[in-house]
């Protein structure tokens, strides 16, 4: 599985996180958000680094485009909207279980296949409306049943097992470590399980970075860029309706982005330059102004930008302070790069 061409496994170590945001109310500094960014230029070289971004971490479902990369290489034969689901964090609207139906069909099985946890709908709205109706959580609800079903369908169709396809040793699971160490151009540090049941590689934030950059330079018709294509075109198909990372994509033309759990966002332009943000507490309130800010940093015109700024604080209701990202990310007082 290993290329001599890979660098090490990142170190296993407690990130050296910095600041990355500031809440400031009524011109007081209130609380602080650290983390750590990495901005690559369309050179592929670091242009900014905030933090730690060699230490291992765990991307979370911001790797579902390099596990849809992965599928592809072994077969799997979607795209448009159907492989945008394949790597989606998806909201549990009706198209999206739709979806799921449909790959899970293509494939020759059922529901009763998947291996994902039973869930409700991630979307709020969806979410409270299932409440309401008294449905009971179930597995194509869940956010990664696209991913799943996904995975279902490549195992039928390379003749694997369908048991025990979310066992690190399965031939499945092997094929997708294979494309996330190419792609990100390191050696997994750390084998875990995410929280839809999947295994989870751990590889640097530099490393995720790098891989968006890799699908989104990748030459047309390739599965990387089949990818990307599928997730642009499709990016509500990819979140879910009102999702921010779906507005990312449709206000910077061009841009591949993508969400994960405990404040992780890695986005990519068509040119290579490339961000990843890892928000020490996972909060997602710093994750959005932080990632728009790196983008900035990137040479994104601000303007593009503007909605990402981040929820005001509110005091009696009213607005009374923000989310700052730090200083060393406002392209203003910094040269952008590149």
């Amino acid at each position: 599985m290993y290329s001599s061409s890979l660098a090490d496994a990142p170190a296993i170590r407690e990130p050296l996180h910095a600041p990355v945001a500031h809440l400031v109310r009524g011109g007081v500094t209130e609380g602080v958000h650290y983390g750590s960014v990495v901005v690559l230029g369309a050179d592929g070289q670091v242009a900014l680094q905030l933090g730690d971004i060699e230490a291992a971490f765990y991307p979370r479902s911001a790797l579902k485009p390099v596990q849809a990369v992965a599928m592809l290489r072994a077969g799997l034969p979607l795209d448009g909207e159907l492989l945008s689901l394949a790597a989606a964090s998806h909201s549990g609207e009706e198209r999206h279980l739709a979806g799921t139906r449909r790959i899970l069909e293509l494939a020759g099985v059922t529901e009763d296949d998947l291996r994902n946890v039973p869930d409700l709908p991630y979307g709020p709205e969806v979410r409270d409306a299932w409440i309401r109706e008294g449905r009971a959580p179930s597995r194509p609800a869940q956010n990664c049943s696209g991913k799943h079903a996904a995975m279902l369908y490549t195992c039928t169709l390379n003749g694997w097992s369908l048991d025990g396809y979310l066992d690190p040793e399965h031939p499945l699971q092997q094929a997708i470590a294979e494309i996330v160490e190419d792609l990100t151009g390191q050696r997994i540090a750390a084998v875990t399980v995410d929280g839809c049941g999947a295994p989870l590689f751990s590889v640097s934030l530099h490393g995720l970075a790098r891989a968006a950059a890799r699908i989104t330079t990748a030459a047309p018709g390739t599965p990387e860029a089949r990818v990307a294509d599928a997730m642009r075109d499709h990016a509500e198909m990819a979140s879910g309706a009102g999702r921010d990372v779906a507005a990312l994509m449709r206000a910077v033309p061009g841009l591949l982005a993508k969400d994960g759990f405990e404040g992780v966002e890695v986005a990519a332009l068509p040119d290579g330059r490339a961000v990843a943000v890892k928000i020490s507490d996972g909060a997602n309130r710093a994750r959005v102004p932080v990632t728009a800010a790196a983008l900035a940093r990137a040479g994104v015109d601000p303007a593009l930008l503007a909605d990402f700024a981040g929820e005001p604080l509110l005091g009696g209701g009213e607005p009374v302070g923000s989310i700052r990202p730090a200083r060393a990310l406002d392209p203003v007082t910094v040269r952008a790069c590149a």
